[in-house]
């Protein structure tokens, strides 16, 4: 294979790299393992390690901390590992764009989708966008907020949809499409007496169905108690939404959930009801990488989601 000329700037000498040795470091450092990049390449340990003494030599530096328990990033190693990645998604992004500009129906999507939202939403909206855009392949993936506006961020993902988190992020954008909100989801007889809502302060003295800490949701909760003398009576914590409309239905409490999500798992034995003094809303947000263009495919699902998300 023929080497790649790597050009520099003035005063630094120009480099003639092989591309299956820069190959070859991005699987060991991506997987801190001789094993697994031999296996993942079918070839010896030993061959993947005469590879990379062969780029450190033409380099000039180590690039690998080598134990016989362990392989790490030296400051050189890590320096060369963020450039490749993010050459690779440069040269990625390139070729789709090609792609789709030959074939706008053709393509990918690779998109982060909070669960509450996956679960509720999501599946009708891709239907329709699978009817449309039969050709294009979506690739979904499940991520919380902070985990979400990273892979965004990083490029992992094209764009997500999710709530929003705080009032900015560094590196992404927030497009708030839905205002979302939460919700007292309560057994059928206790609820026919809250045709009028229900407060904070109230809820707050029941057995209360919560996400875990850490989530949107139940931020916004502790957030609109701030100031107050009251505090969450948390019974049970769960990390689905369904888990908690399945336990509102048994008795087992008060659930406190965004609308959308008891809308899609509504249940004859339970009864929503609005959160007022204060209402608090949950806002759901496309989530993109700052200065980074949605190609075709994936803009058309986005305006797709910003059209049918409110359904």
């Amino acid at each position: 294979m023929k080497g790649i000329p790597m050009r520099a700037e003035a005063s630094v000498p120009v480099l003639n790299l092989n591309l299956r040795l820069l190959q070859t470091f991005m699987l060991v450092a991506e997987n801190l393992s001789f094993r697994e990049a031999a296996e993942q390449t079918h070839r010896s340990q030993s061959a993947v390690s005469t590879q990379i003494k062969q780029l450190e030599a033409q380099l000039g530096t180590p690039l690998l901390h080598r134990t016989t328990r362990s392989v790490n990033l030296t400051a050189a190693g890590a320096e060369l590992y963020t450039g490749i990645r993010s050459a690779m998604l440069e040269i990625g992004e390139g070729l789709r764009n090609i792609q789709e500009c030959t074939d706008p129906k053709q393509g990918r999507v690779r998109l982060a989708c909070s669960p509450t939202v996956a679960a509720a939403q999501l599946p009708r909206i891709l239907a329709s966008f699978e009817q449309d855009y039969p050709a294009v392949r979506v690739h979904l993936t499940e991520l919380h907020s902070d985990e979400l506006c990273e892979a965004v961020r990083q490029g992992d993902v094209d764009f997500g949809i999710g709530p929003k988190v705080g009032n900015a992020q560094a590196g992404v954008l927030f497009e708030v499409i839905l205002n979302d909100p939460l919700m007292a989801l309560m057994h059928r007889d206790a609820a026919t007496r809250r045709r009028g809502g229900i407060s904070m302060r109230e809820l707050a003295g029941m057995p209360l169905l919560l996400h875990k800490s850490g989530t949107t949701s139940r931020f916004l909760l502790e957030e609109a108690l701030q100031g107050s003398n009251a505090r969450l009576n948390s019974k049970y914590e769960c990390t689905q939404g369904q888990t908690l409309v399945a336990m509102a239905e048994a008795g087992l409490g008060t659930a406190i959930l965004p609308r959308s999500v008891i809308k899609g798992n509504r249940t004859p034995a339970t009864r929503a009801v609005r959160i007022v003094e204060p209402e608090i809303f949950r806002q759901i947000a496309i989530v993109t990488a700052h200065g980074r263009r949605l190609l075709p495919a994936a803009a058309r699902l986005a305006q797709l989601i910003r059209e049918r998300i409110h359904d």
